[in-house]
């Protein structure tokens, strides 16, 4: 063998059943090998190529599993994780009005937030989520904390016409805005976009300034839009606009537009987004939980806007479950379109990992498995009975297949899950911690 035949030192060589690259679309690579160095997907291949071409520190053999991009959760609420379960089977105004904001007055903190997102991203990692686009206050801790376990996240810089923990008045949050976005300007990791709460929420001059800033920063907004018929037509009420319209005459219906919910949409509203590169985030389980409405998540698809999903908190779901928020979007999307060949299973996984990299601006780095790419990677087994026999593997991913099934993490390259076991939590401390904050919390929320 002469030099040049020498085998390429590399980091990691992952051997699976199967790859699921995503892009190319609806593909699956059957006995294939990732090859990974220095964070970064090097090459996919077939196993016998990659062991002739490569000498990897080490090799990670998954004969029963699939390989796929790692899932991305395009919108969370993830300190609201220590919520889980408190306020169930009410309608949004009442849930977020006479519940969740008069508990979260009590118990907002950096420390909150902190032990919420620790304990939210042992549960992701767990189920196979490797990248949140994440909305609550504290930014500056949030970042930290995603940093500090090396998980992937675009972390919302908030912005509400009323003081909060985070901030009192309106310049202070753009001022903390600007603080937190300089911090973290150039992380491989961590990003930041403005996080406008709502548009029942947030005036028309804080929107302007959002938009002017969003421009000179290159920033997404990420904001809940058309969530309940209830909020368009308090739209109508108070500005003579629907919520859509309103943002669209104050310059913000554009391809930075990440547009939660959208549940209450016309065919020209569906139309106006694909035109102006709006991705819109589909939450199908909280808002089924709080009777909020349905997306038209294939009339979007079809129609050429870029679909992502998200599970919204945990406070409204109740789980961070990305396997099982995909399946509802599949189904629900068949219901909604009276149409069974609607939204099928290569769609539902492009929008839980590509389509969810594209939304929050991530999808050069991240979404798909492709040379040159980040190793954000997630091995699957496909061997418990469940999804057995296995005639097609994202059907059954997408149809049959249980978080639990979840055996390895990757992200940048970085091991986050071996064998269901996860680097670098104490889950004996997370738990202990959660229980702390069911006490304090249960000490003083309201009494219904």
């Amino acid at each position: 063998m002469s030099m040049s035949d020498a085998p390429q030192s590399i980091d990691l060589l992952i051997e699976a059943a199967h790859v699921v690259p995503v892009e190319p679309h609806a593909v699956v690579l059957d006995d294939h090998a990732l090859a990974v160095h220095e964070g970064r997907i090097v090459a996919v291949l077939p196993i016998p190529e990659a062991r002739r071409r490569f000498a990897a520190s080490e090799t990670v053999s998954r004969p029963h599993s699939a390989v796929l991009p790692g899932l991305v959760n395009a919108h969370t609420h993830n300190p609201m994780t220590l919520l889980r379960g408190i306020a169930d089977d009410l309608p949004l105004k009442v849930w977020l009005q006479e519940h969740i904001w008069p508990i979260e007055g009590a118990v907002i903190s950096p420390v909150f937030v902190a032990d919420g997102i620790t304990l939210a991203m042992a549960e992701m990692l767990r189920g196979g989520t490797t990248c949140v686009n994440e909305n609550y206050f504290f930014p500056d801790v949030q970042a930290a904390v995603y940093k500090q376990h090396g998980f992937r996240a675009r972390v919302g810089l908030p912005v509400i016409d009323f003081p909060t923990a985070w901030a009192g008045s309106d310049d202070e949050y753009f001022d903390k805005a600007g603080a937190v976005h300089d911090q973290w300007r150039d992380d491989p990791l961590i990003a930041m976009a403005f996080a406008p709460h709502a548009p029942y929420t947030v005036s028309d001059a804080n929107f302007e300034r959002i938009r002017m800033l969003a421009d000179q920063l290159d920033l997404p907004v990420h904001l809940h839009l058309h969530e309940t018929a209830q909020e368009v037509e308090q739209s109508q009420q108070q500005y003579g606009q629907r919520p859509i319209a309103r943002l669209d005459r104050l310059g913000l219906v554009n391809d930075r537009l990440i547009a939660v919910h959208m549940t209450q949409l016309t065919e020209g509203e569906i139309h106006l987004c694909a035109e102006r590169g709006v991705s819109v985030v589909h939450c199908p389980e909280s808002n089924l939980k709080l009777a909020s409405g349905f997306c038209p998540a294939c009339a979007l698809e079809r129609a050429g806007v870029n679909i992502a999903i998200g599970t919204d908190g945990v406070a409204s779901n109740n789980d961070l479950d990305m396997f099982g928020e995909t399946r509802t979007a599949a189904i629900l999307a068949k219901a909604v379109a009276q149409d069974a060949a609607a939204f099928d299973a290569f769609t539902a996984l492009r929008a839980a990992t590509l389509g969810g990299a594209k939304a929050i601006g991530f999808d050069h780095l991240v979404g798909s498995i492709e040379a040159g790419k980040q190793a954000d990677l997630v091995c699957v087994d496909l061997s418990p009975i469940e999804t057995q026999p296995l005639h097609h593997v994202v059907s059954q991913l997408v149809y049959a297949t249980g978080r639990h099934q979840v055996g390895d993490v990757w992200i940048a390259g970085q091991r986050k899950l071996r064998e269901r076991e996860l680097v670098g939590f104490d889950l004996d401390a997370i738990g202990a911690n959660a229980r702390q904050w069911r006490a304090r919390i249960s000490s003083i929320r309201p009494q219904s």
